[in-house]
C-alpha cells in the first residue's frame, strides 16, 4: 500500500515539475519574442529616421537646384534645356567681331554658371561651345569659335571648375542663331556666342528636370 502511494506522490511531483519547466519554456520563449520584437521596432525607427532625413535632404538640394536654375534664366537671360543625360545652357555671353577675349560684361554670367556647375554638376563633364558669325572663311570662323571656347573655359577654370572636366569645340559659323548677320550687322552679336552642354549621369539630369518643371508652374 505504502508502495502503491509512493509511486503515485513520485508521479504527481513528476508531473508538476514537468509542468513548471513547460511554462518556464514559455516564458522564456516570449521574452525572447519580446525582445526581438523590440530590436525590430528599433531598427525599423531608425531606418524611418535616416529616410525622413535622406528625403528632406533631397528636398533642399532641389529647391537649391531651381532657384539658381531660376537665377540663370531670370537674371541673366540664359536658355535651359534639360533631359535625362544632358543639360544645355545657351549663355547670354557674346564676343565682339574678329575677337575670342571674356567681355567684362559677361563674367558675372560666367560666375554664376561656374557656381551652378560646381554645386550641382561636379564631376560632370562640361563642353564648351563656340560659335563665329558667317564674316571670313569657314577655316578661320572654326579656329576663331574654338579660341572663344577655349577663353572661356580658362575663365570658368578661374572660378574653380576643374579643367579636366572641360571640353572645347568650336563650331564656326553653323547652326546661327542669326542666318547671315555678320560683322556689325544687326544681330550679328548673337551669332558670336557660348553654350555649354553639361554630360549628367542619369539622377543630376532627372533632378534638372524636375526643377525646370516645378519652376514652370
Amino acid at each position: 500500500m505504502r508502495k502503491i502511494q509512493y509511486i503515485t506522490l513520485m508521479a504527481l511531483t513528476a508531473m508538476s515539475l514537468s509542468a513548471c519547466a513547460t511554462k518556464g519554456f514559455v516564458r522564456q520563449g516570449l521574452n525572447e519574442q519580446r525582445v526581438a520584437l523590440d530590436t525590430e521596432r528599433t531598427a525599423r525607427e531608425g531606418g524611418d529616421a535616416a529616410l525622413r532625413t535622406d528625403v528632406n535632404g533631397l528636398r533642399t538640394d532641389l529647391n537649391a537646384l531651381r532657384n539658381d536654375l531660376g537665377t540663370l534664366r531670370n537674371e541673366f537671360g540664359a536658355r535651359i534645356t534639360a533631359m535625362e543625360d544632358q543639360v544645355k545652357f545657351a549663355m547670354p555671353v557674346h564676343f565682339g567681331f574678329d575677337d575670342a577675349a571674356v567681355r567684362q560684361q559677361d563674367q558675372a554670367a560666367l560666375e554664376k554658371f561656374a557656381q551652378v556647375a560646381n554645386t550641382h554638376y561636379k564631376g560632370a563633364t562640361i563642353t564648351v561651345e563656340g560659335f563665329a558669325d558667317p564674316a571670313g572663311t569657314q577655316a578661320y570662323n572654326l579656329r576663331l569659335s574654338r579660341e572663344r571656347a577655349d577663353a572661356v573655359r580658362d575663365f570658368l577654370v578661374t572660378q574653380g571648375l576643374d579643367g579636366a572636366q572641360l571640353r572645347t569645340v568650336g563650331y564656326g559659323k553653323t547652326r546661327l542663331v542669326r542666318p547671315g548677320a555678320q560683322a556689325g550687322a544687326e544681330g550679328a552679336e548673337l551669332n558670336r556666342r557660348v553654350t555649354f552642354v553639361v554630360e549628367t549621369p542619369a539622377g543630376a539630369g532627372a533632378a534638372t528636370v524636375a526643377a525646370m518643371t516645378a519652376s514652370k508652374n
